[in-house]
């Protein structure tokens, strides 16, 4: 297996054309953050490393927009906005992701609940085909994206239509305040009545958490930003809607934002309809019982983004009921279950994706995309 560190976005199309002309099959790494998320690709001959295809294009801070390099780590990418009071609403659950990365896997944190994913930020993009063809859609001013919305295709893609070379984003403005609300509760229905209590009033909360570990309390926290006034005053009309031991603190707790598994664990991300979050997290807790398998859960009760982990020594056996229960309430609840990365004695073991709908439509785009299956093949859903 070869690997190839392009420096630019004409030398990354000279390698794929080049690839193309020998049939290799190519995947493309940025910090490895996500490299063991889904499937193994079916087979390799060229791993394309965007590391040094690094560094802001363009920051038209008056038009709220930056353009940047694939390579680039979205954290030293917040860095360069900062002192233009500026951000990438996005957060960062694994240290050193890159921005090529996040938008081909569709990573988000908490608070996409206020500033959307990194596909809805997303106003333009550069892609470089498996055929090593330049592609370009979108705009660099937010009211003046025209054309084909290649983004929209390529975000959570996992790499299997093309290179992600270069994305233009839509920013926001660095908070002046912040605050966190906090507070323990008794089980998932307490949870459930308090979110829809926030959800209900006029708090305009960033994020909307909760935290379920294994065999502890279950925690909810809302954040919120803004002017400073505006953020105590909301803060305080939180702490009351939560009642019970609630605190506002200025930092986000230990566990915000990191996903609920450890290296070499399985995580799964769950989603459902905000009512069915509270349905979800029982069942969740239910399969600790049946299965006797450790199982935490933390994500987003105001989007219904939920993420799920447990020990990869774990059972194979036991997490196929675990991920198979897990599905069923997900549909019951509005939504579905996806296994996001396992050992291979579980992986083995379980269908990582689940039933999805609209695959014949996806294996049509890759075909059009990749009519030989050359880029990072069997990785995506379905085999593709």
């Amino acid at each position: 297996m070869d690997v190839a560190t392009p420096v630019s976005i004409s030398a990354a199309s000279a390698v794929l054309r080049a690839a193309a002309a020998h049939g290799h099959a190519v995947t493309v790494r940025g910090a490895g953050t996500k490299q063991d998320w889904a499937t193994p690709p079916s087979r390799l001959d060229l791993v394309l490393d965007t590391r040094r295809l690094t560094g802001v294009v363009e920051h038209a801070a008056g038009d709220l927009v930056v353009v940047v390099r694939a390579g680039t780590p979205v954290e030293e990418l917040q860095g360069k906005l900062a002192p233009a009071g500026q951000q990438l609403g996005l957060d960062a659950p694994l240290p050193g992701a890159t921005v090529g990365g996040t938008v081909a896997v569709g990573t988000s944190g908490p608070r996409r609940m206020l500033y959307g994913t990194a596909r809805d930020l997303l106003i333009g993009v550069t892609v470089v085909r498996p055929d090593g063809v330049v592609a370009r859609a979108g705009g660099k001013v937010v009211k003046n994206v025209a054309g084909y919305d290649l983004g929209k295709l390529v975000a959570g893609s996992y790499g299997t239509l093309g290179l992600v070379a270069e994305c233009a984003f839509r920013l926001h403005p660095l908070p002046a305040a912040t605050a966190v609300v906090r507070r323990r509760v008794a089980g998932p229905p307490e949870a459930g009545r308090l979110v829809a209590a926030v959800l209900a009033a006029q708090v305009v909360p960033s994020a909307l958490e909760l935290n379920a570990p294994n065999g502890g309390a279950v925690e909810v926290a809302v954040l919120v930003e803004g002017v400073p006034a505006g953020v105590a005053g909301r803060a305080a009309a939180i702490r009351r809607l939560l009642g019970g031991d609630a605190v506002v603190a200025d930092t986000v707790p230990d566990w915000w934002s990191a996903y609920p598994w450890r290296a070499g664990g399985v995580g799964l991300k769950l989603t459902a309809a905000i009512s069915g979050v509270p349905g979800l997290l029982a069942a969740a807790r239910g399969t600790r019982e049946r299965y006797g398998v450790p199982l935490a859960i933390r994500g987003s009760a105001g989007t219904g983004v939920l993420y799920a982990g447990m020990s990869g020594a774990a059972d194979p056996a036991a997490v196929a009921g675990v991920v198979f229960d897990l599905r069923v309430a997900a549909h019951e609840a509005g939504g579905r279950a996806v296994v996001l990365t396992a050992p291979t004695a579980i992986r083995d073991r379980v269908d990582m994706w689940g039933p999805i709908d609209g695959l014949p439509l996806m294996r049509r785009v890759k075909e059009q995309f990749d009519p030989a299956a050359r880029f990072a093949p069997g990785r995506f859903v379905g085999g593709i």
